[in-house]
């Protein structure tokens, strides 16, 4: 596939019958698991005419030039009060180290106030197309990861908000990030609308693109790192980013393929009296065994862990697993992100064959979506399936190991998780180093990505005519994302000074 076209395809290019459903590992019998499925289904029985003109209608209930535009509601909700609302979910004496990681920067504030944003968004114009959102989009959850064909991909590594919606609610929350990215960073105001210009040209030229293709082209469409390397050199012969930055990106790639079970193996774990054990690490890391209680129905953790793996097998695509092969050995609480610090979130320890044949499953909490107040509520009975049906549908591979669990506790509350593999090459960029030219190029990766992962489900054809051959679109985003930003850093002065005054408690270094 050609990603940075420069040209989109021709729109009204024939459409192949929609597969949206194919690949989720969701039973057809069950109602709850379908539905939402069933829009998508509906919608490719309209004309390729129709969904043009479904897009260019829209224009009028939703000018693209009113996307600009972002002013705080009078009755705007104090942002304090969110974080604060959203902390009673969370395990109490960890939402310090939150809000300790949040008060870096306004930048590491923005990657932790997607609850915030999502109020802000719901009172933004929307076209009215419906994707399956990311609903977290900034640029730090974007990545490279590792697929079961043991190829190498960059994609959207975050769904733990995800839901159908708006599709304009992510593209505005990955452009504000770049924004925001860029005033940490020291970057002049014309270099930072640059950026995020180029990004969201890249997204309207590729969902064009993506209106031209047959649904299983859409539907197969990736970025290999192969192919991320490959653009990166030819940005370097056009003198669009340096060798430097290109090294920086080849050794992205390096590293993440060192990134897998063996490697944190070697990291984490060690033998004690003859037995595996994860090396604890506190607050990181706590084996789960010293945050048992005396007398608690988890004392022996080893056979309820041993059955909420059976059960969870069950959630698994494929009818014969390597799961099979590994026994268990241990577990040990992980602390995880910004956004996620305080969710509860573990790490598991499987052998197969023999100590060189390790296994680490991540096992995260599964809250409500921060968007379910706003779009709807989720059709899923359980968050962790929300989320694998939403990475499902959004990532061109996903991870055999994706599936869900509801556990009860060791306080003897029943809360949804989800379960993936832990660190499968797993790669980021460095923000903190990147450069102007380095930000374009990875502004433009990044809308292309999720303009990718909005048109396997949403209507990309009503999507593109929406949006246009010419840069309405661009300017207004660039204009919200100023306008954005500059809320965020009132946000992150309010946020500060509930700290100061001892409204909030962080705790930084950790």
């Amino acid at each position: 596939m050609t990603w940075f076209t420069g040209q989109a395809t021709r729109l009204g290019a024939s459409m192949a019958v929609s597969t949206h459903s194919a690949g989720t590992g969701l039973a057809d019998s069950d109602d709850a698991r379908v539905a939402p499925f069933a829009s998508a289904w509906r919608r490719q029985h309209l004309t390729v005419d129709e969904r043009l003109a479904r897009g260019r209608n829209a224009r009028q209930q939703a000018p693209r030039s009113g996307h600009a535009r972002w002013e705080p509601a009078p009755d705007r909700p104090d942002p304090v009060a969110l974080l604060e609302e959203q902390a009673k979910s969370r395990v109490p004496e960890l939402v310090p180290i939150r809000y300790g990681r949040m008060l870096v920067s306004p930048f590491t504030f923005y990657r932790g106030a997607a609850l915030i944003m999502a109020s802000d968004l719901a009172a933004t114009p929307v076209s009215g197309v419906t994707v399956q959102m990311c609903g977290d989009a900034h640029l730090s959850n974007f990545g490279l990861f590792g697929t079961p064909e043991r190829q190498m991909l960059f994609d959207i590594n975050d769904f733990d908000e995800t839901l159908p919606g708006p599709w304009e609610w992510d593209v505005k929350r990955l452009a504000a990030s770049f924004e925001v990215m860029g005033r940490d960073r020291g970057f002049a105001p014309a270099d930072r609308r640059a950026i995020v210009m180029a990004g969201v040209r890249e997204y309207r030229d590729r969902m064009r693109q993506a209106a031209g293709m047959g649904g299983l082209d859409a539907w197969y469409d990736h970025l290999e790192a192969g192919m991320l390397l490959k653009l990166v050199r030819k940005e370097v012969r056009v003198k669009r980013v340096s060798k430097g930055e290109a090294h920086a990106v080849q050794e992205m790639v390096a590293k993440a393929r060192t990134r897998d079970s063996t490697r944190v193996f070697t990291k984490r774990a060690e033998e004690v009296d003859g037995d595996l054990r994860i090396v604890a690490d506190p607050p990181v890391i706590i084996p789960i065994e010293d945050l048992i209680k005396p007398g608690s129905e988890w004392e022996n953790p080893t056979p309820l862990i041993k059955k909420l793996l059976s059960s969870y097998r069950r959630t698994l695509a494929h009818h014969h697993h390597p799961l099979e092969e590994y026994r268990y050995v241990h577990t040990a609480y992980k602390m995880v992100g910004v956004g996620s610090v305080g969710t509860r979130c573990y790490i598991m320890l499987l052998v197969g064959r023999d100590h060189n044949d390790p296994l680490f499953l991540q096992i995260k909490e599964a809250q409500d979506s921060v968007l379910e107040r706003f779009a709807g509520k989720s059709t899923y009975p359980h968050h962790g399936q929300r989320v694998v049906a939403g990475q499902r549908l959004m990532q061109a591979a996903t991870d055999i190991f994706l599936g869900w669990q509801r556990i009860k506790g060791l306080d003897g509350v029943s809360r949804d998780y989800y379960v993936r593999q832990f660190q499968d090459w797993k790669g980021s960029a460095d923000v903190e180093t990147m450069l102007v030219p380095g930000a374009t190029l990875y502004s433009r990766i990044c809308a292309a990505t999720l303009a990718r992962a909005h048109a396997r489900w949403g209507d990309r054809i009503a999507i593109a005519s929406y949006l246009g051959n010419g840069d309405a679109f661009d300017r207004a985003i660039a204009n919200f994302s100023v306008a954005y930003a500059d809320q965020n850093e009132r946000d992150y002065q309010a946020f500060t000074a509930a700290i100061s005054s001892g409204r909030l408690v962080a705790q930084t270094g950790v």
